[in-house]
């Protein structure tokens, strides 16, 4: 499935979107102790700004998320949108007193589509934001322009602008809501805990190029998947070799041509697994 007004080029943050078909502009007045911004309507989805303190790593932390969502039979994509598609784009210019937004995405799922696979989310996806101060115990202000790819029979581009004040002591809040797709996120890899990368083998100058990625799963597993993103670099949607068998699955990255394999070298790849019992992320340089 195509947009039908726009393609995916290699840099996300650079993507022109062309006539935006669909754009639309709310926000929270800038005062009050309010959790959430207003819903922003846009083509079959709306979108705001929720934020809530929750506890990460012992310590009471103030987050942001950034909710969507769709009605039924649409999805949007992920940092990788697979075949098709554009990853969200989202643009903290504007926020005050905000040094840094570490965005986090939750682990997303495949779609087939009649151009392939995409790779994304239905229904409903928050985006959590970790949130760094420039001025410890300030109040900061966020103002978020998030363009994102809507997708169904056809694919629409979509722009909303939001506003979102954010006292320090801002309480609980949305907490639960965030919690919920926090625990979503891929965690970094780490040695004896499953789902795991057990190998991965470059044949990038053979014929056809491609990655094999050895996995391992949890006992009982299921929903097991691979996802691989590169960042500006385009990675195909990787695809299982056989069914899950003893906890351990093969996955095939294959790519189209002997340039493509070669855009990958010498960069960083996340590797995602995914399963109804967790997932991980570790990240793996191509040689």
């Amino acid at each position: 499935m195509k947009f039908a007004s726009f393609r995916r080029i290699a840099a996300p943050a650079a993507f022109a979107f062309g006539a935006i078909l669909s754009m639309a502009h709310g926000g929270a007045a800038l005062a009050g102790a309010i959790s959430s911004s207003p819903w922003v309507a846009s083509t079959d989805s709306k979108v705001r700004l929720v934020s809530g303190t929750v506890d990460l790593d012992g310590s009471p932390t103030l987050v942001a998320g950034v909710q969507l969502r769709m009605e039924l039979g649409w999805k949007t994509y992920w940092k990788n949108p697979g075949d098709s598609g554009v990853p969200p784009v989202f643009d903290w210019a504007g926020s005050k007193n905000l040094k840094h937004a570490e965005l986090l995405y939750p682990a997303p799922h495949r779609f087939a589509e009649a151009n392939g696979t995409a790779i994304g989310y239905d229904d409903e996806v928050v985006f959590p934001v970790k949130l760094t101060p420039e001025r410890e115990g300030e109040p900061i202000e966020l103002k978020l322009a998030f363009a994102y790819g809507l997708c169904k029979n056809l694919c629409v581009p979509n722009e909303v602008s939001l506003e979102l004040a954010l006292a320090p002591d801002a309480g609980k809040g949305d907490a639960a809501l965030i919690e919920n797709f926090l625990a979503r996120v891929p965690k970094p890899a780490q040695d004896g805990v499953l789902p795991q990368v057990s190998g991965v083998e470059a044949k990038l100058d053979g014929g056809p190029p491609e990655l094999i990625v050895d996995a391992a799963f949890p006992p009982g597993a299921t929903e097991t998947d691979l996802f691989v993103d590169a960042g500006d670099v385009f990675v195909p949607v990787p695809k299982a070799l056989g069914p899950l068998a003893d906890g351990r699955q093969r996955f095939a990255v294959t790519f189209g041509s002997a340039s493509e394999a070669e855009a990958i070298k010498g960069k960083q790849l996340s590797l995602t697994l995914v399963s109804d019992q967790g997932s991980t992320e570790m990240i793996w340089k191509a040689e």
